[in-house]
């Protein structure tokens, strides 16, 4: 095993190739693009600048965290009043703990994506090799 494969964080995403590895950067855009709506994949600022991709999704995954921990701090009080029943309220707020958490993970993830991109794993932050 390399050492860069060796020193790889739990963190790290399994469909990203380790830093510094053959077209490991390509990899972690194909994975920052799936954390953003379908229709950012139609902006060439993004998709030709993986330091910004890496950007952009570090802001949409905290803006979920955000709306998520709203809706969780809120449900017990909202979700009576529009005939939302016990059983169902108590498995949203299930739900929305576990996507906390798994959002938390992916936010931790793009960190150490984007900071592979900007100092180590041969990611130069301006653009694709070859481009």
């Amino acid at each position: 095993m390399s050492p860069t494969l060796a020193t790889i964080s739990p963190d790290w995403p399994c469909q990203v190739k380790a830093p510094g590895s053959h077209d490991w950067e390509r990899t972690a855009a194909r994975w920052l693009r799936d954390l953003l709506p379908a229709r950012y994949a139609g902006y060439s600022t993004l998709t030709r600048h993986p330091v910004l991709l890496a950007r952009h999704a570090q802001l949409q995954v905290e803006h979920e965290i955000r709306a998520v921990r709203v809706a969780l701090r809120t449900c017990r009080a909202e979700l009576p009043t529009i005939g939302v029943s016990e059983t169902v309220i108590e498995g949203t707020i299930k739900m929305y703990a576990a996507e906390l958490e798994q959002l938390n993970r992916l936010a931790r993830a793009v960190r150490l994506i984007t900071e592979a991109l900007l100092g180590g794993g041969g990611g130069t932050g301006r653009g694709w090799p070859g481009r």
